[in-house]
Order: structure tokens, then C-alpha cells, then sequence
């Protein structure tokens, strides 16, 4: 069950960039909890996903040499609905089709992997842990600055940060 978890459905198996394929699953995968159960449904599985990750993360590197497996990207999951969380709460404020924001999630798809890939600042102080909890606070961290960066490009966009 852990590697199931851990392997987000067994996306993780999947190659070439196991992190790249989990971010993507992590988008339809956000848009279903969405339906089902609106933005605060999705705000609070970003938490229970973190929890249940850093569970099966840690169980599956438990005795291992490698503190961090490619195939293990719950931790994506978690990152990737981070930065999509801005998404969701302006399309709930603004009354909008969620899919039709869809600059916005290529904004934080694409910001996501960015911040998780190059690891610089708090992201490489997390990964460096060495542990599951660092495994997942990487992600947790450059979802966070994803979400930023979402924030940002959609005030530059719709005017609100020109002068």
C-alpha cells in the first residue's frame, strides 16, 4: 500500500522524469477533488496528502541508501496542489470556470517543476535533509514559491500590479 502512496498510483514508475509525470497526474487528480469537493475540500487535502506522503515516504526509504527515489512523488503531489491552490480560490472568488484558468495552471505547473528542479534556497536546505520529511517539505516549499509566482503573474496580467 505504501508504494502505491508513495508512487502516486504507480505514476512514479513511470519514465523518462518520474517528477515531471507526477506534477501532471497531481492536475486531474486536483481538478476531480475540486468537483467532488470545492476549494475548501481541495485546501484541506493539500495537508492530508502531505501527511499521508511523508507516511508511505517513510516507510518505503526506511533501511534504504537513497533518502529520495525518483519513483517516489506523492511529494510532487503535494507541491503541485499547493501552487494550484491560488487557482482555485480565485475562480471560486471570481465565480469563474476553474478550467478556464488554465493559464494558471500552466503557470503553476511549469513554476512548480521549475522551483523543484533547480532546489536553490530553502528547497536544497529541505532536500538535504536527508529524510522523508525532507522529501517532502522540498516540494511543500517550491509549491510555495510556485503559488507566489502564480499570485504574481496574475496580478501582472490582470492589471492589478501595473501601474
Amino acid at each position: 500500500m505504501t508504494k502505491f502512496i508513495a508512487t502516486f498510483f504507480y505514476v512514479g514508475l513511470l519514465r523518462p522524469a518520474p517528477g515531471t509525470w507526477g506534477s501532471l497526474a497531481a492536475l486531474p487528480a486536483a481538478w476531480a477533488i475540486h468537483a467532488a469537493f470545492g476549494v475548501i475540500g481541495f485546501a484541506l487535502a493539500i495537508p492530508a496528502v502531505f501527511l499521508i506522503g511523508w507516511w508511505a515516504t517513510k516507510i518505503e526509504t526506511d533501511g534504504t541508501d537513497d533518502h529520495d527515489p525518483s519513483e517516489i512523488v506523492i511529494d510532487e503531489v503535494a507541491g503541485q496542489w499547493i501552487a494550484l491552490l491560488p487557482i482555485f480560490i480565485g475562480a471560486a472568488h471570481a465565480e469563474a470556470n476553474l478550467l478556464a484558468m488554465w493559464p494558471g495552471w500552466v503557470t503553476a505547473l511549469l513554476g512548480f517543476r521549475f522551483f523543484d528542479i533547480t532546489k536553490f534556497g530553502p528547497i536544497g536546505w529541505a532536500d538535504q535533509r536527508g529524510d522523508a520529511l525532507g522529501v517532502m517539505l522540498d516540494d511543500v516549499i517550491a509549491g510555495l514559491f510556485a503559488a507566489i509566482l502564480v499570485v504574481l503573474m496574475a496580478g501582472f496580467f490582470h492589471g492589478a500590479l501595473m501601474p
